[in-house]
C-alpha cells in the first residue's frame, strides 16, 4: 500500500518510462513485460475492496497512466516523438501524450505550411515562378508572377512579403538608372 501511495503522489512528475519503471533504451519486449507487470499490480479490480475513495481514485489514475504509457511507447513513431519531448527543455509540459494534442500540432503545422506556401495550386505555381525570378534578379518578372499569385490568394502574407521585396528591388533599380541618366 505504501508503494501505491508513493507512486500515485509522483505521477505528475514522472514520464512514461518511469511509470513503467523502464530505461529509455527499453526494447518493445521490455515495454510489453513492464506493462503486464504494472497492470497486474495496479489493476483497479485488485483494489475494489478498498473503502478509501481517494485511494481508489489514485489506483484508477495510476492504472490509466500505465495504460497510456504502454499505448505511446509501443508505437515507434509516438515513442520517438515522446522521447524527444521528455528529453527536451519543455519536459514538464510534455509528460502526458494525448491524441488531441498530437492532432492539434499536426493541424497547426499543416495550416502554417499551407498559409506560407499557399492553398491554391495556381497561386503556388505563380509564387514559385516569382520566387525563382527574385532569386535570379528578374525583378519585373518576379513582380508580375507574385501579383498573379496574389490574385489566387489575396491574403497570403508570404506572397505579399515577396511582392514587396520585388517592388523594392525594382524601385532601387529604377532610381539607380535615373541617377545614371542624370550623370551623363
Amino acid at each position: 500500500m505504501a508503494e501505491l501511495v508513493s507512486r500515485c503522489a509522483q505521477l505528475d512528475q514522472v514520464d512514461y518510462f518511469e511509470v513503467l519503471q523502464l530505461s529509455r533504451e527499453a526494447t518493445p519486449a521490455d515495454i510489453k513485460k513492464a506493462f503486464y507487470r504494472e497492470s497486474r499490480a495496479f489493476h483497479p479490480d485488485r483494489f475494489y475492496q478498498l473503502e478509501n475513495k481517494t485511494l481508489k481514485d489514485h489506483v484508477n489514475e495510476l492504472y490509466k497512466r500505465v495504460t497510456e504509457a504502454y499505448y505511446v511507447l509501443r508505437d515507434d513513431t509516438k515513442r520517438r516523438k515522446y522521447l524527444a519531448d521528455v528529453t527536451g527543455p519543455q519536459r514538464a509540459q510534455k509528460l502526458r501524450f494525448t491524441e488531441a494534442s498530437e492532432a492539434e500540432t499536426k493541424a497547426a503545422v499543416k495550416k502554417e505550411h499551407a498559409e506560407q506556401i499557399g492553398k491554391d495550386p495556381k497561386g503556388r505555381q505563380f509564387f514559385q515562378l516569382g520566387n525563382t525570378d527574385l532569386e535570379a534578379g528578374r525583378w519585373s518578372s518576379a513582380e508580375r508572377n507574385l501579383k498573379m499569385a496574389l490574385t489566387y490568394e489575396s491574403s497570403n502574407a508570404l506572397y505579399k512579403e515577396k511582392l514587396a521585396e520585388a517592388q523594392k528591388k525594382l524601385n532601387e533599380e529604377s532610381k539607380a538608372k535615373g541617377e545614371a541618366f542624370k550623370i551623363k
